[in-house]
């Protein structure tokens, strides 16, 4: 892979795992209400804008990283979001990693691993 396709990689994940962490943050918290007042409260905290702008980034970085590398190959290397997402859960909000899930992202990092040596 060449040092831009890298570069766009790298940044889909931070982009992604970024903006999933801020909607998690945004609809965090049992003090924002329940059905619309929940909605509107959530549209006043900073971590939602944060993760629309994350995913409109998100989207230009990922047309620019398929443009350059063939689908196939481009899926199966954006499944490394999942990791990233799923260990920074665990981080910054004590989400649980059951020995399942641990042995999931070990298989999706092993088959992104597979996916980049071979491409």
């Amino acid at each position: 892979m060449s040092a831009t396709v890298v570069m766009l990689w790298l940044a889909n994940i931070v982009l992604d795992t970024f903006g999933q962490l801020s909607f998690k943050a945004a609809a965090a918290g049992p003090d924002l209400g329940e059905g619309l007042a929940r909605w509107k409260a959530m549209a006043r905290r900073p971590w939602i804008w944060s993760g629309i702008a994350c995913y409109v980034g998100e989207f230009l970085v990922w047309l620019a990283f398929l443009s350059l590398v063939p689908l196939s190959e481009g899926v199966l290397l954006g499944s490394i979001n999942i990791v990233a997402v799923m260990i920074a859960g665990r981080v910054l909000f004590a989400e649980k990693l059951s020995p399942m899930r641990t042995l999931g992202i070990l298989l999706i990092a092993a088959g992104v691993a597979v996916v980049g040596v071979g491409g």
